[in-house]
């Protein structure tokens, strides 16, 4: 936490598949004598970890500043309240649509800069995303989202009550049950609660344990079916500002797919050569691992 004057919102590039750009830097700070030396630009191509919901890490890649070029080593959340202090990550006490907080993308260097940080407010900076990094989280990312419709329509049958739907007509039982979603280069691992009030619910969890292979083989086929098909995936957003609302959008043969996401995603289902899923019964919880490879 620190002190900066009120700022607009970070423009965020990543929903449109940018890579690299321009940017004016708007705040540079040090967080402690050891912190890491962290730069906020107007705009950004960088991907940061979000703070409600931290499935997709930072993006990684260079910011050059005075002829000098920096390793980004990651890029996370800030937020700026009304009064100018500036918040980070999960210490941020605001909701994205409170009045009068400017949401901030910072980008965590590896070294500091030459000079005093804020001389730097208002210099050019050079931004570029690592592209191969990139294309590998949202080739998970984009396979967590297949898989997880596909999870849903897997286990139709096991609903005695629907408590809520998903995109695509079917219980949504991936929104009902995840407790956690965590998402590396080509592989995502998804956690699902199986306990009382699931089945109060109206989910039946019992007769889930015994048709753990038959649900992991119906799952596999209906992705496969999918990418065969191929088809067009963007990312739909309300606005240019890291804080606005974001969603994944994908062509299927059952409809049109649409989910709230802020993560990146590949541009088309004929970018995945397959997606493999592992499906296990916990203490108390379903764990799905899905590994995506590209084509």
């Amino acid at each position: 936490m620190g002190e900066t004057t009120s700022a607009p919102s970070t423009v965020a590039l990543f929903p449109q598949g940018v890579s690299a750009c321009e940017a004016t830097v708007v705040l540079a700070e040090a967080a402690g004598d050891d912190g890491p030396f962290v730069i906020v630009t107007d705009r950004t191509p960088f991907h940061p970890l979000d703070h409600t919901w931290p499935d997709q890490p930072g993006d990684r890649g260079t910011l050059t500043l005075g002829g000098r070029e920096h390793a980004v080593v990651d890029a996370v959340t800030m937020a700026a309240g009304p009064d100018g202090t500036l918040y980070r990550a999960e210490a941020i006490p605001a909701r994205r649509t409170d009045p009068g907080w400017s949401f901030l993308v910072g980008h965590v260097l590896e070294t500091p800069p030459d000079g005093d940080p804020a001389d730097l407010a208002g210099e050019q900076a050079g931004l570029a995303v690592d592209v191969a990094r990139r294309s590998s989280l949202s080739a998970a990312h984009t396979a967590c989202h297949l898989m997880s419709l596909a999870l849903n329509m897997e286990l139709r049958d096991l609903w005695r009550k629907v408590p809520r739907t998903d995109c695509l007509g079917s219980p949504d039982f991936d929104q009902t049950a995840i407790t956690r979603s965590s998402i590396t280069p080509w592989e995502s691992v998804d956690r699902y609660r199986l306990g009382k009030s699931l089945r109060k619910a109206g989910f039946d969890a019992e007769a889930l344990s015994g048709r753990l292979d038959a649900v992991r083989e119906g799952v596999t086929a209906r992705l496969a079916e999918w990418i065969a098909g191929g088809g067009r995936i963007a990312i739909d957003t309300d606005g240019p500002w890291i804080n606005s609302r974001r969603w994944w959008s994908c062509e299927l043969p059952p409809g049109h797919a649409r989910l709230p996401c802020g993560g990146t995603h590949l541009g088309d289902l004929g970018e995945l050569a397959s997606i493999d899923v592992r499906i296990v019964i916990g203490e108390g919880e379903l764990v799905v691992n899905t590994t995506a490879k590209q084509s």
